[in-house]
């Protein structure tokens, strides 16, 4: 039988309230247990290894990620694997972060004799404090939750989600302590848009040689058109004999010279260019340029040589935006 959608809106809203809840409930728990599990991550030689059975383990390969991406090595182990041979992965520099909301999971419960044979320290989140699981370990973070979303109490959805928003709550504070800033990050996310704005450079965007149009300032308009129509640009760097650059004319400047001058196209561009363009240097920050070409609502900008003041290169918008940084 099909819910009425008042009755959909409020089945959802219960289990936003409840999951919030649990979460919330958290703040009231955190202890000193906390801190010590965070000490012995921090002071970890080696790998941060998440170990999580079912939901847990699903948990877990999310935090591994969110370890890894913000500054605490880490990777995902599962337990059954570990249990048939994965476990060489781990060495005494390692720590074991072990999952389970029950706290007696049975691949839990085995492995551990076999990690204190090693001298691992495990960190524990589970729900239970009185479980195989927070009694064997060196520190248990507690994530009880009063009930869970699911209308039999069965499926496992607020202990879940309390017990994600602590891995990330212990995520968060190894990232301050460790001093890892944007750059950071960054460097680790390349492929991103953080990153991309972060890491990239300007000579990494410009158009150069054939791609890059330059005119002599002593040419005409209509002789420096024939330059911006071949690369497609709508723009050209405007040089002396010496090819430094003196000028920028765009497609703009011709509609607004044709407007009032009509031998515009007979001019030299000595007459009509703009004088001292803003310029980009290569090795100026992408990030640069794409604020000044959201601040300004510009199409291109000419990318010089800060040694020799010859343009090396043409910035366009739409390669900043083909990058996602604009």
């Amino acid at each position: 039988m099909k819910a009425r959608k008042p009755a959909i809106l409020k089945r959802a809203q219960e289990v936003l309230r409840i999951e919030g809840e649990g979460i919330l409930n958290l703040l009231r728990r955190l202890d000193r247990s906390f801190e010590n599990a965070v000490d012995i991550l921090f002071s970890t030689q080696g790998k941060v290894v998440v170990i999580g059975m079912g939901k847990s383990g699903l948990i877990g390969r999310k935090l591994a990620a969110t370890f890894s991406s913000t500054g605490t090595p880490s990777l995902f182990l599962h337990p059954a694997e570990a249990l048939h041979g994965d476990l060489g992965m781990l060495s005494r520099s390692d720590t074991a972060l072990m999952l389970s909301y029950s706290g007696e999971t049975e691949e839990i419960k085995r492995l551990i004799p076999s990690l204190k044979s090693k001298n691992i320290p495990v960190v524990a989140i589970t729900g239970k404090p009185r479980s195989q699981l927070a009694l064997r370990a060196d520190v248990a973070i507690l994530t009880a939750v009063s009930r869970e979303a699911c209308p039999y109490n069965i499926t496992p959805t607020a202990s879940t989600t309390a017990m994600l928003a602590m891995g990330d709550a212990i995520a968060m504070v190894l990232m301050q302590m460790r001093g890892f800033g944007e750059k950071d990050f960054a460097q680790l996310h390349p492929g991103g848009s953080l990153g991309k704005l972060l890491t990239l450079k300007v000579k990494d965007l410009m158009r150069t040689k054939a791609q890059n149009p330059v005119t002599f300032q002593d040419k005409t308009v209509r002789e420096a058109l024939f330059v911006m129509s071949r690369t497609r640009l709508g723009a050209t760097s405007v040089v002396d004999r010496a090819g430094r650059l003196v000028g920028f004319f765009t497609d703009g400047d011709l509609r607004r010279q044709l407007q009032s001058d009509r031998k515009a196209l007979e001019r030299k561009l000595s007459e009509v260019m703009t004088r001292s363009p803003v310029t980009m240097c290569p090795e100026d920050p992408a990030q640069k340029a794409a604020i000044f070409f959201n601040k300004n609502n510009i199409d291109n900008l000419p990318v010089v040589d800060p040694a020799s003041r010859k343009p090396v290169g043409i910035l366009d918008e739409r390669d900043l935006l083909s990058e996602g940084l604009v």
